[in-house]
């Protein structure tokens, strides 16, 4: 019987420390993140928290926008077209050229040092269209009953035409510069009329341009030259 009970008390003990192994195991559980010799349990899973909308529309929010115009003011498209503007500055010609005459234009008649004994007449066209000066200038010297001829090698390829605010030019060999023709004279007074397209008529009006106070001598070798568009073309003959 005694050898019965040393049997049981040893089972009860065994039991005994099995149970105090479990408490002991349990104990070890309970946060401080040993859960067994050599092993570390995580104190907990770090996650990140997922972006919520409220997140994402204060992102958008803070982006940065493009600067609006100030109030009061328009944006103009660079590549829109714009006006064209003459360089000129004046006023685009309208309409069908008409043929120059004394009403549309202003006569301006001046001599020339070089070369010497001529004259100069310089016709800017003040009307709203264009016009065309045909031929050659018809002038009369004081009380003259004919107009001077024109110098054919002058005469140019082109009709010369006269835009508004443009001018044309003319010269005219007053006397031979030798002295070897007749009839010299002084003169006052210069009248210009214009030729018509078919050149065998004046039209419009005439232009009566001074003449210098002290008159221009003139001879019977007087001439003039065609119309021409450039200054340097006139004063050539």
């Amino acid at each position: 019987m005694s050898g019965l009970r040393t049997s049981r008390t040893r089972l009860a003990g065994a039991a005994a420390t099995v149970t105090l192994a479990a408490l002991a195991l349990t104990a070890c559980d309970d946060g401080t993140g040993v859960e067994s010799e050599g092993t570390t349990k995580p104190t907990g899973p770090t996650a990140t928290a997922p972006a919520s909308s409220s997140g994402a529309s204060t992102s958008a929010s803070s982006a940065p926008k493009a600067p609006s115009a100030p109030a009061g003011t328009s944006v103009t498209d660079p590549a829109a077209p714009t006006a064209h503007t003459p360089a000129s500055g004046r006023p685009a010609p309208s309409g069908t050229p008409v043929t120059c005459e004394g009403s549309t234009t202003r006569t301006v008649a001046a001599p020339l040092s070089r070369p010497v004994n001529h004259l100069l007449l310089t016709v800017t066209n003040t009307g709203g269209k264009s016009c065309h000066l045909y031929g050659y200038p018809a002038v009369r010297f004081g009380e003259a009953q004919a107009v001077p001829p024109a110098i054919e090698d002058s005469r140019p390829q082109a009709v010369v035409t006269l835009g508004p605010g443009e001018s044309g030019y003319a010269s005219v060999n007053l006397s031979a510069a030798d002295g070897s023709s007749t009839d010299e004279h002084t003169v006052h007074s210069l009248a210009v009329y214009f030729h018509g397209r078919s050149g065998g008529e004046s039209v419009g009006t005439g232009a009566h341009p001074p003449l210098p106070s002290q008159g221009v001598r003139v001879d019977d070798s007087l001439a003039v030259t065609y119309w021409q568009q450039s200054l340097d073309d006139a004063v050539r003959w």
